[in-house]
């Protein structure tokens, strides 16, 4: 049997301390699958506090970067997180030592994934990242291996637990934002400062990453347009269901004739359709290909378990020799493909508006919208109290983006419109 695969993991947090755990309670499983051991000779972490796994079987260094200079590793794992400094010096280090790296780390991997790629590329060694997208989901090894067959025309999903977790106590407790975030927080599904999940940044790193996967293109993170949940409303939720739609924060990556879609933000969804059927903490992946059709897969995109078993993939795979492209084709033919603006996407809408109950309104409204060749759908008006605000909803037919946020922008300037409207994109899936 083949020399043990030597392991260093950097960073012994909550996912760092499921990969050791799994490591070690799976050893045997482990050799026998790959035909080797895969052993743990090195960690570090700051802070050496008791976290309930044995470490008398390995080095603990204080200093990431000097465990990388000097423990016999064959693979540095990369679970202290961050799209620069200690974890960015780590993944290149190892790297230019000759050493594979296995990383969980999104943010890296959206803002210098391409660059690591290539710099693996030249030493001969694996940039593996599938726990960065989706926990433990295998999501990146489905469309880059097992789906390698196919054109990719669009991948969307559900991409961040904590956004999902709100919406759906939202809408099934009838409560709001601000109360379920800080349920979330005390659950430990949301982080004290919750920012990058709950204002879309989170999914945003993750579609950059599965927009270059699919469609074999440099990871361009800068080119994601990021919206969050701040903005949905209980009465957002209310009327959704009313017409038939859940609201989801989806990542959509998209390629059509002009270039791709990146584009992270709540969408409207027909009740329906699979991925509304995904809630809590759960993440969902679909994507649309020529000879597969559609494929969704769903699971925990979360939490020490499920990433740790993704980590441990990545693992696997290098020490069965099993060495793919980082990102589907190798980096250097990676291509650079026009991003479609946002002003340009076409779709329907919803949109919210509290206005004061008078005569003329509508019309002053449907002028707008004419004016901007916005054509209405449905009009809805929860009660009437004259004089005073009134809650009213419309969605629109397909139309441009640009077009849509110019009628917004005269209607919330109109006397009789009492705050700024609330507007949702409405997805065919």
């Amino acid at each position: 049997m083949s020399e043990p695969l030597k392991v260093a993991v950097a960073g012994v947090g909550t996912i760092g301390v499921g990969v050791v755990r799994l490591l070690q309670e799976q050893a045997d499983l482990l050799e026998r699958r790959c035909g080797r051991g895969v052993r743990i000779v090195a960690v570090a972490d700051p802070d050496r506090r008791d976290r309930g796994i044995p470490v008398d079987s390995f080095e603990w260094y204080d200093d990431a970067l000097a465990m990388v200079a000097e423990a016999d590793a064959d693979v540095v794992v990369e679970l202290i997180g961050g799209s620069e400094g200690v974890a960015k010096q780590l993944c290149e280090s190892a790297i230019a030592a000759g050493r594979h790296v296995v990383t969980a780390n999104k943010a890296l991997i959206a803002h210098h994934g391409t660059d690591l790629a290539r710099a693996a590329e030249a030493a001969g060694v694996a940039l593996a990242y599938e726990a960065a997208v989706a926990g433990g989901i295998p999501v990146i090894k489905s469309l880059r291996e097992g789906l390698a067959a196919n054109a990719w025309t669009r991948v969307y999903g559900i991409l961040n637990g904590t956004c999902n977790y709100i919406l759906t106590v939202m809408r099934e407790r009838g409560r709001e934002f601000a109360d379920v975030l800080a349920e979330a927080q005390e659950l430990g599904y949301a982080e004290a400062d919750p920012t990058f999940d709950v204002d879309g940044i989170d999914s945003a790193h993750k579609l950059a990453i599965l927009a270059s996967v699919a469609f074999g293109c440099q990871v361009d993170f800068p080119a994601v347009h990021i919206e969050g949940i701040r903005h949905v409303s209980l009465m957002d939720i209310r009327f959704a269901d009313k017409l038939g739609y859940r609201i989801k924060l989806l990542g959509i990556a998209a390629r059509t004739g002009q270039g791709i879609e990146q584009r992270v933000h709540p969408c409207m969804v027909h009740h329906g359709a699979a991925i509304a059927s995904v809630e809590g903490v759960f993440n969902a992946v679909v994507a649309d290909g020529d000879f597969v059709d559609t494929i969704m897969q769903e699971g925990r995109g979360a939490g020490e378990r499920p990433t740790a078993s993704a980590v441990v993939a990545d693992i696997i795979d290098i020490a069965r020799g099993h060495r793919v492209p980082a990102f589907i084709v190798p980096a250097d033919r990676l291509e650079r493909i026009d991003t479609v603006p946002m002003a340009d996407h076409r779709g329907a809408y919803y949109f919210r508006l509290m206005v004061v109950d008078r005569p003329g309104v509508f019309a002053d409204i449907a002028g707008a919208l004419r004016d901007h060749d916005v054509s209405m759908e449905q009009v809805l008006q929860q009660g009437r109290d004259p004089g005073e605000p009134v809650p009213v909803v419309m969605t629109t037919h397909e139309t441009r983006e640009s077009d849509m946020a110019a009628a917004l922008h005269e209607i919330e300037a109109l006397d009789a419109v009492v705050e700024a409207p609330r507007m949702i994109r409405i997805e065919p899936f």
